[in-house]
């Protein structure tokens, strides 16, 4: 492994200055100069301006929407939804998530606003350190700069589908960002659109380092493909799926489901490293569990029972844990509960398995119910199951739906998102959730947040 890609904090004390500034509690408190981010050595030199950016990863990977740790939507999603049970303390704030029962004070919901607003400023930063800088070679700041733009649509997706309209953030400038305004959706859709089609046309084939932990095309096209599938723009998420697929030099599928979740995957389109070596990932930390009851949550009895015979996600990506008289499972997917030799397992951002389900979608949508189903039999064939038995686009689009459940189970809030944009929330979680409520299909903006900035009001329904 690229000893730059591992190495993230031991650089010159310029860059340790810089870090700090990007540690700030709160988007709107940054109220120095953005030329003290950006001048100096920090985007004179290649290693420090590639330090800047490895740091964005690291934030991404240690705290706020993405992380694997309990504060991230891997877990707060799971609970929210029903693809976990939770077994910990009551009055938490992941009991909250469970229970549905979300207050904008809560520390929780402004900590995952915050963190996911300092990761956009982090990537502005290093935007327009970039865009400054008259020493660094123009190719070099085509890629950082197209990483960084990924970077920062990426956020805004989450954003956006977590708490609906937001500000989109492009400006290091506090005066400017203290005042920033919620936008409708379609214009931050735009706006991710475009961040996207830029990233994409910086952006190389070719990954930079090893592992595949550096954004490349493929990585911009992926999400934009997400981002056309939820704007239901059929045919461009299909054609934009088919980019990344079509590329059979780098994406391979996989003949074994042991190997999807390998840090050596040739299915991974792009994933989070370790910070040092040795570690794995959180959600291997977090999710396994090794003798009943759970410590905090486990797999619910609806998902588990969701899986049919044969299916070998269920005996591969679950695990049973009994203690003789009650058997639980958990996630599975990652192996590594703890640190080993040489780190084994990265957190998976996006993989081959989701673009042959978006262009399945897709397809069905739009009348191509042959190319649908090839794409839906991927997954169903790795996982040990026969070709889909529908027929009618109904059918093909539901089966697809029930394929997402079980192929992206705990996977960075895919369960909660797909219910969300198809309008199956209500259906779905009432059943099973006695405090479920219609408007909680947005979360609630920080209070902190609304009171520093009332442009951001108002609140959303039901808080």
């Amino acid at each position: 492994m690229r000893s730059d890609n591992i190495k993230i904090y031991i650089y010159p004390m310029q860059f340790v200055l810089l870090w700090l500034f990007y540690g700030c509690s709160n988007f709107t408190d940054v109220d120095l100069p953005s030329s003290q981010l950006t001048s100096g050595t920090v985007f004179e030199e290649k290693s420090t301006a590639n330090a800047a950016m490895l740091d964005v990863y690291s934030k991404i990977r240690e705290s706020g929407i993405l992380t694997g740790y309990t504060s991230g939507i891997c877990s707060q999603l799971g609970l929210y939804a029903d693809e976990l049970q939770f077994y910990g303390a009551s009055g938490t704030g992941l009991a909250n998530y469970y229970n549905n029962s979300l207050l904008a004070t809560d520390p929780q919901i402004a900590a995952t606003w915050n963190s996911s607003f300092t990761q956009i400023y982090s990537a502005n930063a290093v935007i327009e350190g970039l865009d400054r800088s008259k020493a660094l070679p123009a190719d070099f700041k085509q890629q950082l700069k197209g990483e960084a733009l990924f970077v920062r649509a990426l956020l805004h997706f989450y954003l956006l589908n977590l708490y609906g309209p937001v500000p989109y953030i492009t400006s290091t400038d506090y005066k400017i960002n203290s005042n920033a305004a919620r936008m409708p959706e379609k214009i931050v859709y735009d706006l991710i659109e475009k961040d996207l089609e830029e990233s994409i046309n910086l952006l190389q084939k070719v990954y930079n380092g090893s592992y595949r932990v550096r954004p490349n095309k493929a990585t911009a096209q992926t999400l934009l493909a997400r981002v056309y599938l939820y704007s239901e723009k059929w045919e461009e998420a299909s054609n934009m799926a088919s980019a990344v697929l079509n590329q059979s030099d780098l994406y391979v599928w996989p003949t074994s489901l042991d190997l999807e979740f390998k840090k050596e995957s040739k299915a991974t389109i792009w994933q989070l490293m370790s910070n040092i070596e040795g570690a794995n990932t959180y959600q291997g930390n977090v999710f396994i569990f090794i003798q009943g009851p759970p410590p905090s949550m486990a797999l619910t009895e609806n998902l588990v029972n969701a899986f049919s015979n044969g299916d070998l996600r269920k005996t591969k990506w679950l695990k049973a844990v009994s203690n003789g008289t009650v058997t639980w499972y958990h996630p599975y997917k990652y192996q590594e509960k703890s640190n080993t030799a040489t780190s084994l397992e990265y957190p998976v951002v996006f993989r081959m398995a989701e673009l042959y389900l978006i262009r399945a979608e897709a397809r069905a949508r739009a009348g191509d119910l042959i190319g649908a189903k090839q794409d839906l039999n991927k997954t169903r064939n790795l996982a040990g199951l026969g070709d889909t038995a529908a027929v009618e686009p109904a059918e093909i689009i539901d089966d697809v739906l029930t394929e997402r459940r079980l192929e992206f189970f705990t996977e960075f809030g895919h369960r909660f998102f797909d219910l969300k944009r198809l309008g199956r929330l209500d259906k779905e979680l009432s059943p099973l959730k006695p405090q479920w409520k219609t408007t909680n299909r947005l979360l609630p903006l920080p209070q902190s947040e609304l009171t520093l900035n009332p442009n951001l009001s108002p609140q959303n329904a039901g808080y």
